[in-house]
């Protein structure tokens, strides 16, 4: 019998929960609290919701929102600096993947020394971080659970993905409550990174019973509750797709994910694109790719998406592909690359920037820069 390994940080689940923020980071010895978070989560109002609970459990804390999609690896310097001025102890992130993305990368920097570039790849982290408390506004990146954090070195024009169990937050706190300010158009973009979370997951030749069971639960959730609820964002469909992300989440630290995300951090290496939207663009393309590697899980994906089996397996995994498509269609946003990128000139390079990106090696199927460009003009 295999051996598994299956980490996950301590998770606080429910509406609510975020009272409890406090407390967790009381109990993981606080003293001065380095807030990480960013402007859009500010005007939703959890920011002040948050200053205020810390400050009825007594505790004091620190500010830090130079935070923009797609963390720059200047703005992880300017972080750690203040945390070091300042002295913080305990790195609490607020918001979606970009601001959780900027503490962990914070959190490195002030606990290993350097710079993030020289933590870039798996496992080159050496000294435990800071304790870390993360509370997602939206559900998607799961970087509150998960044991990867995302940086884009702006003189090299790459986004670096940096994998080390010591990434893992100590506890996360999702309260599904704060999916209720965001709008249709802020959910979106989320919804396709937790897709691809699943999928990718399941497929990943170091997939195993457990996370293969979240993978699932996940896209299940997902297929079931996107359509009511960008129709009402009524809060028991968001509550259900804040599960799904958490599911997902919870596969993917584990079994990690392949050629879709090394494809989405090329383009927003290249051209900030917002993470979500890549996949969005591309899921179905790269499921297309990697079928032939891995045709029986694709048609239990396809099962799932549709609610029915076709003839063959194959055939079943591409009408779940299909669906997927027309699910994008419904929704609304792009569905060919040239919608947000004008000039394709720099596909090429943008290829061989994915090539060198660490999450292909877990990939069910090799590609190569020229398949890797292949997919992009096909999406074009």
């Amino acid at each position: 019998m295999s051996t598994y390994k299956f980490a996950i940080p301590e998770i606080i689940f429910g509406r609510g929960s975020l009272d409890f923020v406090g407390v967790c980071s009381r109990r993981l010895g606080a003293s001065k609290i380095f807030v990480v978070s960013d402007p859009g989560v500010e005007e939703a109002g959890w920011v002040d919701k948050v200053f205020a609970i810390l400050r009825q459990e007594g505790l004091d804390f620190v500010y830090f929102n130079d935070v923009v999609a797609n963390p720059r690896d200047y703005q992880v310097e300017r972080g750690a600096a203040l945390y070091r001025e300042t002295g913080a102890d305990v790195v609490l992130a607020l918001g979606g993947g970009s601001p959780m993305d900027a503490a962990k990368g914070i959190a490195l920097v002030v606990s290993n020394g350097g710079r993030i570039q020289d933590y870039a790849g798996a496992n080159q982290v050496k000294n435990p971080l800071p304790p870390m408390v993360f509370i997602p506004s939206t559900m998607g990146s799961e970087s509150n659970i998960s044991q990867f954090t995302v940086i884009t070195d702006m003189e090299r024009h790459i986004k670096m993905t940096i994998i080390s169990r010591t990434l893992v937050p100590n506890i996360s706190i999702t309260d599904p409550l704060l999916l209720g300010t965001l709008t249709r158009e802020l959910i979106i973009a989320p919804l396709f990174d937790s897709l691809a979370h699943a999928v990718e997951s399941y497929v990943s030749p170091i997939a195993n019973p457990f996370t293969e069971v979240q993978s699932l639960k996940g896209l299940d959730l997902l297929i079931r509750h996107i359509r009511p609820a960008l129709e009402t964002l009524d809060m028991d469909d968001l509550e259900q797709l804040a599960i799904a992300g958490t599911s997902s989440g919870m596969a993917f630290t584990n079994a990690s994910v392949g050629l879709g995300h090394a494809l989405a951090h090329a383009l927003g290496g290249m051209f900030d694109v917002v993470h979500g939207i890549s996949h969005a663009l591309l899921l179905p393309s790269v499921m297309r790719y990697n079928l032939p590697a891995c045709t029986k899980k694709m048609a239990t994906i396809g099962r799932i998406i549709t609610g029915q089996e076709h003839t063959t397996e194959e055939a079943t995994a591409l009408a779940g592909i299909e669906a997927l498509e027309r699910l994008r269609d419904d929704i609304g946003i792009p569905t060919r690359l040239r919608e947000i990128l004008p000039d394709k000139t720099l596909l090429p390079k943008v290829s061989q920037n994915a090539e060198k990106d660490i999450c292909l090696l877990t990939n069910p199927r090799t590609a190569t820069w020229k398949d890797i460009l292949n997919i992009y003009y096909g999406a074009w």
